[in-house]
């Protein structure tokens, strides 16, 4: 099976694919590791806006779905259980829902992810709470099909996970919503 992931930052997309993979052998397939690799290529910087920017540029160059495009093209080849992370526009969804991938929605309170961020400290998490907020801001809306709509792809999720607890509920909610796909396969 084939699972897409999408949700705000800092809402805990790590932390589930981190249990997908240890206890349902999922193998990772990671936006964020594809446009790494591109702003390595064009020696940018890994910050969020380089990352944004790169991937509307890709997207608007060859198709709204374009970086889930080639990663689902690798998880499909895999032949065996893998999660695509993070879904982050309207045509990825669409993309990904057209051939019966599911996707799990993943968000907490905005506060609560700002405290993740700042603890986890990737290179794009070095920013204020203003920043965070103006980045967030920026992802969650848009009507441009290459660009970010996290509120309108959140939307269109099979399942939602409300990530305010602890790890133990964090996978109990995860389990929930793959229940229903682990079984019939």
């Amino acid at each position: 099976m084939v699972l897409g992931i999408t949700g705000t930052i800092g809402a805990g997309k790590g932390a589930v694919v981190a249990y997908l993979t240890a206890t349902n052998g999922f193998t990772h397939f990671s936006a964020r590791s594809f446009l790494e690799r591109r702003l390595q290529e064009r020696a940018l910087s890994p910050t969020r806006d380089n990352m944004k920017r790169v991937a509307d540029e890709l997207r608007a160059n060859h198709s709204p779905a374009y970086l889930i495009e080639q990663l689902f093209a690798e998880a499909a080849a895999l032949g065996s259980n893998a999660v695509i992370e993070s879904v982050r526009t309207l045509g990825e969804a669409s993309f990904l829902q057209q051939r019966g991938v599911p996707l799990l929605a993943i968000d907490a309170d905005r506060r609560v992810r700002y405290r993740r961020i700042v603890g986890r400290g990737l290179s794009t998490d070095h920013v204020s709470f203003a920043e965070f907020c103006r980045q967030e801001d920026a992802e969650l809306s848009n009507t441009d099909p290459n660009q970010q709509n996290l509120t309108g792809v959140m939307a269109r999720a099979d399942c939602h996970i409300e990530n305010d607890g602890s790890r133990d509920d964090l996978r109990t909610q995860v389990d929930a919503c793959l229940a229903p796909y682990l079984h019939r396969e």
